[in-house]
């Protein structure tokens, strides 16, 4: 029995064949939809903090994104409007109506991809800890990510990271391929203020006050849809024009806001206000 083979027949979740990828995705809870995108060097499992909050009232689909988690890597970049892709096909493989989407960093960035090619197929996205731009990240942070590669694999040994990836992988021999690739990604510059500015799925921008990049990026995103710009009078009037919100969460990082209990309520109060 091949490692691929192993993997498949213990996995609680199921595959799905789409765009090319075999992509590992887990159904919890029931209730209006959504679409749960994990960081980089992760899987779906880091949200198990708050996966209960989050399946209480909604059926939530947990992704591992290409070369994460129990989803093997193809022969392709890791490229977030390629995986922004995969997932609106995963949308159509199980037929769901219009799914709300939620990322964090990696997966934030994703969940934006998908509010930029596929509007039509998603309800409401929220994408957390997702500069728009890459040199909105902290200048030591930016030479960390410039040193990502395959060399590092024998370092981060050690890591939650790769005890993650060695566990449920289906080739774990890959680790030091997707340090190379998610090193290569992380290496190239990006600017997505048009796409922002052009996004008319309602939006709700989440970041720690002590982020990868600084609170005032994420206002800039904000103002980018509309937001920040007046008062927003005493009936909402004067809200963002598309239905978009801020969300600055005190006492947190980038390394734990993922599992916080104040981005479950962020998220939650943001997806089923009005509806």
């Amino acid at each position: 029995m091949t490692t691929t083979e192993r993997d498949e027949n213990h996995a609680p979740g199921r595959y799905a064949d789409v765009n090319g990828v075999r992509l590992y995705h887990e159904t919890h809870g029931s209730g209006r939809p959504m679409i749960l995108l994990h960081g980089g060097l992760t899987s779906g499992e880091m949200f198990a903090p708050i996966l209960p909050v989050l399946t209480a009232k909604h059926q939530v689909v947990v992704v591992d994104l290409q070369g994460h988690g129990r989803t093997a890597d193809v022969d392709r970049p890791l490229d977030m409007a390629l995986m922004a892709d995969d997932v609106a096909a995963l949308i159509d493989h199980l037929g769901l109506d219009r799914p709300d989407v939620v990322g964090f960093s990696l997966g934030g960035g994703v969940a934006l991809h998908v509010g930029f090619r596929h509007p039509e197929k998603i309800g409401r996205l929220v994408a957390a800890s997702a500069h728009i731009r890459r040199d909105a990240v902290y200048p030591d942070m930016l030479a960390q990510q410039g040193q990502v590669n395959a060399a590092a694999a024998e370092y981060l040994k050690d890591t939650p990271m790769y005890e993650l990836y060695e566990r449920v992988a289906p080739r774990p021999e890959d680790f030091p391929r997707l340090l190379d690739k998610i090193g290569e990604a992380m290496r190239k510059d990006f600017d997505l203020a048009d796409q922002v500015r052009a996004l008319r799925v309602p939006t709700l921008v989440v970041a720690a006050d002590a982020d990868m990049a600084p609170p005032s990026h994420f206002v800039e995103v904000f103002e980018l849809l509309d937001g920040g710009r007046r008062d927003g009078g005493w009936t909402g009037e004067g809200r963002p024009a598309g239905g978009h919100a801020l969300a600055i969460l005190p006492g947190l990082t980038h390394y734990d806001i993922d599992q916080s209990p104040l981005f479950a309520a962020v998220t939650l109060d943001f997806l089923d206000r009005d509806r």
